[in-house]
């Protein structure tokens, strides 16, 4: 963990959420989410399944709309524009535009299978940031290199492991410089001996200062590379701090619980 991280030069912090709520339908999975991100920071987010982690995570970069409350990326609001003290819903390409800035990593890979990892690398700063071929080609060499696939970028995804698609689909997310990087349960698709390396990547990004909000069940991760771990259940924040104080001698009873089956 980079100590340093957690002390943001700015006083806006990367993410903001002020009362965040999302229903589908009758249910409410998220009930009124309060936290804030810096810039700089590793996040956890750990519960139960269906505790709203990986919703919230959705609505940071408006895969999901919120309901109710405020949600900011660097300052800006997610989705939508106020004016005049009320919200307008943006564009779908404003959204879009918006959405470059933020790199997600799914639990599924959600590689094109047609394509080769360095095409794959390659394809969103083709075709969204229009960049010239080359300097895409150059760019998804390095970055595969940087995630330890340089050897592999001529490979189709059903030629690599699940761990090494895994670092194939963090790679493309870098591809777009994002000031922000969003992974959800990364490593709950894996083979136990697949998980290592991809977590080690995750390592990697965080010593070099790269803003992320994991949504994790891999306790010694956040225990090593986080700065803040929250713990969610029942669409609500039941605890947040520092990861030794939350992991190891957590204050709310149901935290206790959760963590007494998980370690």
């Amino acid at each position: 963990m980079n100590a340093a991280n957690s002390l943001s030069s700015s006083p806006e912090p990367m993410v903001r959420a002020q009362g965040v709520h999302k229903s589908y339908g009758p249910v409410e999975v998220l009930k009124g989410i309060d936290l804030e991100v810096a810039t700089g920071e590793v996040f956890c987010l750990i519960g139960p399944s269906g505790s709203g982690k990986s919703t919230f995570l959705r609505c940071i970069n408006h895969l999901e709309k919120v309901n109710a409350g405020r949600l900011t990326v660097d300052g800006d609001l997610v989705g939508y524009r106020e004016r005049s003290g009320r919200l307008h819903e943006l564009k779908d390409h404003e959204v879009a535009r918006r959405r470059r800035d933020i790199g997600m990593v799914f639990q599924r890979f959600n590689l094109f299978p047609h394509m080769t990892a360095v095409e794959n690398v390659m394809e969103a700063p083709l075709r969204v940031r229009k960049e010239p071929k080359a300097a895409a080609r150059d760019r998804a060499l390095q970055l595969l290199g940087r995630v330890g696939l340089a050897d592999k970028a001529r490979n189709y995804p059903s030629q690599l492991s699940g761990g090494q698609q895994q670092r194939v689909a963090i790679a493309r997310a870098l591809a777009m410089e994002p000031k922000l990087m969003l992974f959800d349960e990364p490593t709950s698709a894996l083979d136990p001996e697949l998980v290592g390396d991809v977590l080690d990547v995750m390592r990697g990004l965080a010593e070099d200062g790269m803003t992320m909000i994991v949504v994790t069940h891999e306790m010694g991760f956040a225990r090593e590379a986080g700065d803040a771990v929250v713990f969610m259940d029942d669409g609500i924040v039941v605890e947040s701090g520092h990861p030794r104080q939350v992991l190891t001698a957590p204050r709310h009873e149901r935290t206790q619980t959760f963590l007494s089956k998980v370690l």
